[in-house]
């Protein structure tokens, strides 16, 4: 038996306006520009170049519909509506340049260029050397390495040959490279170095009590060696200059620009009073091609193609219509959420002082600015700010909030602030455990439950007290 049922079903569809709004506030200024950039190569109706003069002599800045009617007008149609540039009306070029540079890899390259090696030993070294990660170790194992010679280079080997090439690399710039974990790359860093006795000790100590050295049993390791304190911290001294990352010290970048942050907003300091602004920012108008559109239309031979050509005009005019559209409106949103952070976080502002910092999390701005907390975090999420005290994420200002002992809501930065203070200050010696810190934070006149000082600690990346003694 088939039974029918009615009811209703209450679902939000988002216009194509609202889409498009909503996939460019995601985007930062960087991304941004390549965004509006694709859009003017790919629909030849939008174009980025002067304004029109309205009648009265005024610029015209609010996209008008044009009828396909209009196309064909037989006014002179100015050059620059004949083409579309890749670039908006701010070029900005101090950010469109970059330097190249030698990356990682190119210089472990060169510098095995210099090995008396023959062709075979030459490709398994080149292998090795990309098989590298970015710090400059070797991760896998070599039996892992073998295999894939064999599959990938038809070159049949073995772990005692790959070992034997890779100790020609460790021997490369930087000290350190081709290490298989980081004893090994401490202890290619001391080999080089001239043999000092407290190099000599420091080789001893990470040879033979490497995992006692990592738990910071010193005093352990100078009865093993019968080392006196002077010299356990000569050998100490050797040891904490090295490099953990010699892959680090070579950049493999070769686009400064897409290591660059540039900000969203700019925040200045005026007379003693706060100015925000979005800076370069250009919103090319709406403007038809009309020697694009001519030429559709005419190359219509019957009534059928110009129909088609028509309909496609249309549709890029409403797409361009629609972009133009979704970048006003993610200009003024972003303003508006800028703002609301500002204006909340006023004091912070004036002096950037962390322990200025309100609790604020997004519904708060969301209840000022009356925008969807999903659009509020949209806003916040790859945007940065530069003030006259730095340049900051969007992400920074937003923290939970705890109370002091007076009963003030206190943000969690302010917290992190006062207990990475409190770790600086104590005694290296004798370094604070969690309980002391708390009592510490107590005497500042924070309440702060001892599980909550181990999360900010290892999020402030502070290691326990065992681990934070020194000699």
């Amino acid at each position: 038996m088939i039974k029918q049922e009615l009811g209703l079903k209450q679902q939000q569809k988002l216009s194509p306006l609202q889409i498009q709004t909503i996939k460019l506030i995601e985007l930062p200024v960087q991304e941004l520009e390549q965004r509006i950039r694709k859009e003017l190569e790919e629909n030849p109706v939008l174009d980025d170049g002067p304004s029109e003069r309205s009648e009265d002599g005024g610029d015209d800045d609010t996209p008008r519909d044009v009828s396909l009617s209009e196309i064909n007008e037989d006014d002179p149609i100015p050059s620059y509506k004949l083409k579309v540039n890749n670039y908006g009306k701010d070029e900005r070029p101090e950010y469109n340049t970059f330097s190249v540079k030698q990356s990682f890899t190119q210089s472990l390259m060169e510098q095995l260029g210099f090995r008396n090696l023959n062709e075979r030993q030459r490709q398994i070294a080149a292998f090795l050397i990309g098989s590298l990660d970015d710090d400059g170790y070797l991760r896998r194992d070599l039996e892992s390495l073998v295999d894939d010679l064999a599959f990938r280079a038809n070159i049949e080997t073995d772990a005692e040959e790959l070992e034997e090439l890779l100790f020609v690399i460790q021997e490369f710039e930087p000290a350190g490279v081709g290490a298989r974990d980081l004893r090994e790359c401490l202890l290619i860093q001391l080999e080089l170095m001239q043999q000092s006795p407290e190099v000599k000790n420091a080789i001893k100590i990470l040879t033979d009590y490497f995992q006692e050295f990592a738990n910071k049993h010193f005093h352990k390791i100078m009865s093993k060696l019968g080392l006196s304190e002077d010299e356990m911290r000569a050998a100490m001294a050797k040891i904490v200059k090295l490099n953990p990352s010699p892959g680090g010290q070579v950049d493999d970048s070769y686009d400064d620009q897409a290591q660059q942050i540039i900000p969203d907003f700019l925040l200045e300091l005026l007379d003693g009073e706060l100015r925000l602004s979005m800076p370069r920012f250009s919103i090319p108008e709406i403007r038809v091609n009309k020697k694009y559109a001519e030429m559709l239309m005419d190359k219509g031979s019957t009534d059928r193609e110009k129909k088609e050509a028509e309909v496609f005009v249309k549709q890029k005019m409403d797409s361009a219509k629609w972009f133009v559209e979704a970048l006003k409106q993610r200009h003024n949103t972003l303003q508006s959420t800028m703002q609301a952070i500002v204006d909340y976080q006023h004091e912070y502002f004036m002096d950037g002082d962390e322990t200025h910092l309100r609790p604020m999390v997004l519904k708060d701005i969301a209840e000022i600015t009356h925008f969807d907390i999903s659009t509020i975090s949209r806003v916040v999420n790859s945007k940065y700010i530069e003030t006259h005290f730095g340049i900051f994420p969007l992400k920074y200002f937003f923290s939970e909030g705890l109370e002091n002992q007076d009963g003030e809501e206190v943000s969690t930065r302010e917290l992190k602030k006062v207990l990475q203070e409190c770790v600086d200050n104590e005694n290296k010696h004798k370094p604070l455990t969690d309980d002391q810190l708390v009592t510490e934070m107590e005497k500042r006149g924070y309440k702060v439950a001892r599980r909550t000082i181990a999360k900010y600690r290892d999020q402030l990346g502070i290691a326990k007290a065992r681990l934070r003694k020194e000699l």
